[in-house]
């Protein structure tokens, strides 16, 4: 009896060291962690904000998963700044089981993803795809990024509480979602605050390499500050060719410009002075953010933007949304979409981009965006005194 005991307890031993085993082999193969997966340009002209965004979703990963809890398995697919691309790199990532979303990383392929985020009922969280009509009337898809038309309006309001500008410009490009939607927004509150906007001048896709005709309205028109709601591809361009011709007004711009210093070929003492809102300071020196950005520059040798900052966070708001619903990475996505959905609409979430975060029914998230200058190229905080 004694030696068949033995025997029976020698294999419950081996049994359980065989199941420990085979959980530890399930994931490293990725079973057993919750597969999240995201579209943005790792390649072209946006790829700066694909890849930011893709390095720090992977950060939070690592991080997350050498904790030796809930485990989370990532991968991003190239969509170059194009919808029907971003549409064909979802597919793809639904072909691979992706359980959960991070949408896409610019607006326009958003708008496409999210509607196939909706229909297929996989829930997503997209860390800077701020276009309205990202979420528009998709219950599933949230942003952690602050969407345009708070940026637009809070930049009006920010230029007018620092007095920054008597006379403002605005320089947009009308063919594009995340550019229009901060321009309308901007303008309606600059109306209400009584800012006073001499020029407004615009361009497209086409003709965003030359940008005396915008320029030299704003010049002449008296502007001592322009707005510039953009990505920094054609703002870098803006700046050169301001300064080529002498013209020197004050520069507010948006969080699309937030990689303008690390732009190849582009000289950063252009952007000397450029005002922006963020919801990120890399300055900052709270412990997780000088940590996050230690780990960033060791990486990947440069400072993260707000792109890598965002998606940080939204992998560290996705942990904490699925270990209060209790979920396991068995769960399908559509059970999961319902549990996030819930999560996400009650919890608050402190991050890199903001400290008690919300997010209402309609997806968008309540959090500030933060006043920043570019000097000795580097971002430093704008004091309430900025003038």
């Amino acid at each position: 009896m004694k030696h068949t005991a033995r025997k029976m307890l020698t294999f419950a031993m081996v049994l359980t060291l065989l199941v420990s085993l085979c959980s530890v082999f399930a994931l490293a193969d990725g079973d057993g962690a919750f597969k999240v997966g995201g579209t943005g340009p790792l390649t072209g002209g946006a790829a700066i904000y694909g890849n930011a965004a893709m390095n720090g979703a992977q950060i939070a990963v690592d991080e997350i998963n050498a904790e030796g809890g809930i485990q989370f398995e990532l991968k991003y697919e190239d969509d170059a700044h194009d919808a029907e691309k971003a549409v064909n790199a979802y597919n793809a990532l639904k072909d691979w089981e992706m359980q959960l979303s991070l949408g896409s990383v610019t607006s326009a392929p958003a708008n496409a993803t999210s509607a196939e985020n909706f229909n297929d009922h996989i829930f997503a969280l997209t860390p800077s795809a701020s276009a309205p009509t990202v979420i528009d009337g998709k219950d599933n898809v949230f942003q952690m990024c602050f969407s345009d038309p708070n940026q637009g309006g809070a930049s009006a309001q920010y230029i007018s509480d620092m007095k920054l500008g008597s006379k403002i410009a605005v320089i947009w490009k009308n063919d594009e979602d995340y550019s229009t939607g901060i321009r309308n927004s901007f303008m309606d509150k600059a109306e209400e605050l009584g800012l006073e906007v001499v020029s407004e001048t615009t361009f497209a896709a086409g003709n965003d390499t030359d940008f005396t005709v915008q320029l030299t309205s704003a010049q002449a028109a008296g502007a001592d500050l322009v707005f510039l709601p953009m990505y920094y591809q054609p703002a870098s361009l803006i700046l050169s060719q301001a300064a080529a011709m002498g013209y020197e007004p004050k520069w507010f711009g948006v969080d699309g410009m937030d990689g303008i210093l690390t732009m190849e070929g582009f000289d950063p003492a252009m952007a000397e002075g450029v005002m922006l809102l963020t919801p990120f300071n890399a300055d900052a020196e709270d412990d997780a953010t000088v940590a996050f950005v230690e780990k960033y520059q060791e990486l990947y040798d440069e400072i993260p933007n707000q792109f890598a900052a965002d998606a940080y966070d939204c992998i560290y708001a996705y942990k904490q949304a699925l270990e209060a619903a209790g979920a396991t990475p068995d769960m399908s996505a559509e059970e999961l979409n319902s549990l996030m959905i819930e999560q996400f609409t009650s919890m608050t979430f402190d991050g890199l981009t903001g400290s008690g975060m919300t997010w209402d029914e309609t997806g968008a998230v309540s959090k500030s965006p933060k006043g920043m200058v570019i000097q000795d190229g580097a971002y430093v905080g704008l004091g309430t005194d900025a003038e």
